[in-house]
């Protein structure tokens, strides 16, 4: 298998970790970092032989031969900056949300598929082994017919969170708050687990510990899917002290009970459940996130487990829920 030469489009913190897992793939030759501040895509090219740094994106895609770029922006620069890409025919792994409206997402997919260029979008929790083992539990029947599940995602930021980056606070360029930057991953497990599209959303969100934001720091919503199941998300920025990550299935053979992502477990109660072993090796979740990713590019025969369009479900929910919480009416999720 040849090397997969990737560009990297945004050097911040999530960056750094990508990039750390991208020395240790020796299918992976990084040859350009690019960000507006031309010193964070200089530190981080330097960690690469013959890597070059660019203050513009542009300049980077259009004077190097990419295979890929890794793309970590502010979310309302997604949209833009894929759809240079698609026009160059270059392969996008793309931190979450695809988008930040239904809109763009279903337009850069379509675009995509067009021109045969892959997205993938970096849900890492599905590269999660105990993620991986409920989700592939669900599929399988082996909880038999899935009832209802929950997540719940308590986790603690201060001030720096919002100093340090301010477009988070910003409706504008993130999108949402804490249950489309942090939540969206458990409940992409569980729409991914359930296997069904979702139909209706209701919810609410608040500003319990950041008043002075426009994003929510707590949302809590219900989703109901075409098979029936109904699906519950609470995402929390301001929980002290942050807790773990939580999902759970309650099914007619049994129930799921996951907790992570760090020292990542699952546990089943009453219901027998095979193995089912992750198909890419790796020492984290965004490590093989990673790899699966550059395999489905430069091979093709495994496809990466969450594709650009595969993304569009948990967005479209989301906004739902932002929907409701504004109407206080029970949402239809656009797919």
């Amino acid at each position: 298998m040849k090397r997969l030469r990737l560009g990297v489009i945004g050097c911040g913190d999530i960056s750094k970790y990508v990039l750390l897992f991208a020395r240790l793939n020796r299918h992976i030759q990084v040859v350009g970092c690019a960000d507006i501040d031309f010193e964070r895509a200089n530190r981080y090219a330097s960690w690469f032989k013959g890597a070059r740094a660019y203050d513009d994106y542009i300049k980077m895609i259009s004077e190097l031969d990419l295979d890929a770029a890794y793309l970590a922006v502010p979310h309302n620069l997604h949209f833009p900056i894929m759809k240079d890409l698609i026009e160059k025919n270059i392969h996008i792994l793309c931190e979450k949300p695809i988008t930040i409206s239904l809109e763009e997402a279903i337009y850069i997919v379509d675009f995509a598929e067009s021109k045969d260029v892959k997205i993938g979008i970096n849900y890492q929790y599905r590269y999660d082994k105990a993620c991986y083992r409920l989700a592939m539990a669900a599929q399988k029947g082996e909880l038999g017919e899935i009832y209802y599940g929950i997540c719940n995602i308590p986790w603690y930021r201060d001030d720096s969170y919002f100093k340090n980056s301010s477009w988070h606070k910003n409706i504008e360029s993130s999108g949402g708050g804490t249950l489309l930057t942090q939540g969206s991953h458990a409940l992409d497990i569980l729409l991914w687990a359930c296997n069904s599209k979702p139909v209706k959303a209701q919810g609410m969100i608040k500003n319990m510990k950041f008043r002075d934001v426009e994003v929510e720091d707590l949302a809590m919503g219900i989703i109901e899917l075409e098979n029936g199941t109904v699906l519950q998300v609470t995402s929390s920025m301001a929980a002290l002290p942050e807790q773990s990550v939580t999902i759970n299935l309650y099914g007619s053979k049994g129930t799921a009970i996951y907790r992570g992502p760090s020292f990542p477990r699952v546990k089943f109660k009453s219901a027998k459940v095979s193995r089912h072993r992750l198909n890419v090796f790796g020492l984290h979740a965004l490590d093989r996130s990673l790899r699966a990713f550059t395999r489905w590019v430069l091979k093709g025969d495994i496809k990466y487990h969450i594709t650009g369009r595969e993304a569009i479900s948990v967005l479209s929910s989301i906004l739902s829920i932002y929907e409701s919480a504004k109407t206080g009416e029970v949402e239809k999720v656009k797919l």
